[in-house]
């Protein structure tokens, strides 16, 4: 497809506007990042408070407000609910395509360009990103925005041209990757330029000056919140985020621990089709632009340190190796312009590759098709876990048509195949990528309300039932922040209630209501003798506490 840069450009921004915007608000937010990020920005608008985060009205130091800033805005204009939540992620997808169809066309043409956007659109976990309410997509966006102005000001300073800006430009933006989720988005690009240099043997590509001016900008860019907030609340957020950033990478975070290889497997089968032409573009020689060359250097070295940082650290968690949709998305995106100008030559092994990273897509949907019909057989596998169980006695209703993503990616892959072999490279690949981008659409439509629903709905359902009345809302036993935020959780006026001592065992002014899984009730009941069960549903029992003095 024949773009031109501003064609283009509008061209991807509709497109990810459509593919993004559009139903992010018909399914509840899940526990635990969607609704934590959710709650907090729910609470900088009531409190009209935007210096720092809160959550449960407590100074939340665990990250920056960038992100909850954006989510505060956008509730603002849509108000509290699932779709203003999702809504700056979606924004951005659209920004991103538009962004990477840009920078590919400046590099090695239009051609190139609309490959770029097209294999991010239609690879699944980048897709999927952009349909949650999660911090991570801003995050690595600016990394990589980061590392794109520092290549930019490292081919100026080539050429002889005025590199500062870029240098500056750069800063800016792993500054506001700073604001956004931490000090990783610097200790990234640093290791990154670190191995660069190291390649380099320290002779270059980046000169003192330029590190200069760009360690500058990261510093005025972090200070303008960092410096304020210091100022204002003292030491308090940087020393308890720095403990929490060490607790992340030194141990695995509660529900977050993994194997070695975690981030490998994710990245091979959560980046289906692109996994597949990244791995071909690794084995492959770029001789026909230096500039492509020494990109596609800077990619690899990026791929790996991500790769390999979070895969040293103990805390696994899918968001960790997110930063790698850029450099893999640019490597296979390389491949097929590549194959395509029969400048690199296709190996037939990618073809198993790729067959081998479309199973899950291929297999699990028939299982969803079948268990949602069958979900008695489901129990006995979980006689170990009775509230997973418990879980599966929700209701929700199976149509008996799940299975149609799975002949949807098989019609995909056999019409790639064919028009593949007849060498009809640009047609295949559109095929192939459009047509997972619609698999991923499908797999929201049929899927993702039907596992929140024996996951979390009957608990939400319970908070959203106590909106508006004057209690406090807690949980037993396990971490949740949803009554938080479908409880419309308001400041509360008793300063013990910040106690859970006084909450759960102390002489409450108000009624307390609680949430509890049912393998840990019997707990419950000997620490609470007190609490009253109302009712039990899908593995999730509801109790309350109720006042023994009047309200204050």
């Amino acid at each position: 497809m024949q773009l031109s840069k501003a064609g283009g450009t509008i061209f991807w921004a509709l497109i990810g506007a459509l593919l993004f915007i559009p139903f992010n608000g018909n399914v509840h937010l899940f526990d635990w990042d969607e609704i934590n990020f959710a709650e907090i920005a729910r609470e900088m608008v009531l409190l009209n408070n935007f210096q720092e985060p809160f959550i449960n009205f407590v100074s939340f130091t665990e990250k920056p407000p960038l992100f909850f800033w954006l989510q505060a805005c956008s509730m603002m204009i849509w108000g509290v609910n699932e779709f203003a939540a999702r809504f700056p992620n979606a924004i951005l997808g659209a920004i991103t395509l538009a962004c990477l169809f840009r920078w590919g066309s400046g590099m090695g043409g239009a051609r190139f360009g609309y490959l770029w956007a097209l294999v991010y659109a239609g690879s699944v976990l980048p897709h999927l990103y952009f349909k949650s309410g999660i911090i991570d997509p801003w995050f690595n966006f600016f990394i990589f925005l980061g590392i794109l102005g520092l290549f930019r000001g490292v081919q100026e300073k080539k050429k002889g041209g005025r590199y500062f800006k870029w240098m500056w430009l750069a800063g800016l933006a792993t500054g506001l990757g700073i604001l956004t989720k931490g000090p990783v988005a610097l200790l990234i690009t640093g290791l990154m330029v670190f191995v660069l240099l190291a390649m380099k043997l320290f002779r270059g590509p980046f000169s003192f000056a330029q590190l200069f001016h760009y360690g500058s900008s990261v510093i005025l860019t972090t200070a303008l919140w960092m410096g304020y907030n210091f100022m204002v609340n003292g030491e308090k957020f940087i020393v308890e985020f720095t403990i929490r950033q060490w607790a992340l990478l030194t141990t695995p975070d509660a529900g977050h621990g993994g194997f070695l290889m975690y981030h490998f497997v994710v990245l091979l089968w959560g980046c289906f089709p692109m996994a597949a032409f990244m791995i071909f573009g690794f084995f492959q020689r770029e001789t026909k632009s230096e500039l492509l060359a020494t990109m596609k250097q800077w990619m690899q070295v990026l791929f790996w340190v991500v790769l390999i940082l979070f895969t040293l650290v103990n805390t696994k968690i899918v968001h960790y190796s997110s930063l790698c949709y850029f450099p893999m998305s640019f490597l296979a995106a390389l491949s097929i312009d590549r194959i395509i100008a029969n400048k690199w030559r296709y190996s037939a092994w990618v073809k198993y590759v790729l067959w081998l990273t479309a199973l899950p897509y291929l297999l699990v949907p028939i299982a969803f098709a079948y268990l949602g019909q069958n979900i008695d057989e489901l129990k006995p596998l979980l006689e170990a876990d009775p509230f997973a169980q418990a879980n599966l006695a929700a209701e929700v209703k199976w149509t008996g048509w799940e299975w149609l993503p799975a002949l949807w990616i098989l019609v995909v892959l056999m019409l790639f195949t064919w028009l593949q072999q007849q060498n009809k490279w640009m047609r295949a690949v559109q095929v192939l990528f459009w047509g997972a981008a619609v698999w991923v659409q499908a797999g929201l439509f049929f899927y993702i309300k039907r596992v929140e629903g024996y996951s979390q709905r009957a608990n939400i359902e319970f908070w959203e039932s106590k909106q508006g009345e004057d209690a406090y809302l807690t949980s037993f036993g396990y971490k949740t922040y949803t009554h938080y935020f479908y409880g419309r959780i308001q400041p509360p006026k008793n300063p013990k209630y910040h106690e859970p001592e006084w909450l759960l065992k102390g002489a409450v002014d108000k009624p307390v209501y609680i949430s509890v899984k049912i393998t840990q009730e019997a707990e419950l009941k000997q620490a609470l003798p007190d609490a009253e069960l109302l009712y039990s549903k899908n593995g999730f029992s509801f109790y309350e506490r109720r006042p023994l003095l009047p309200a204050k």
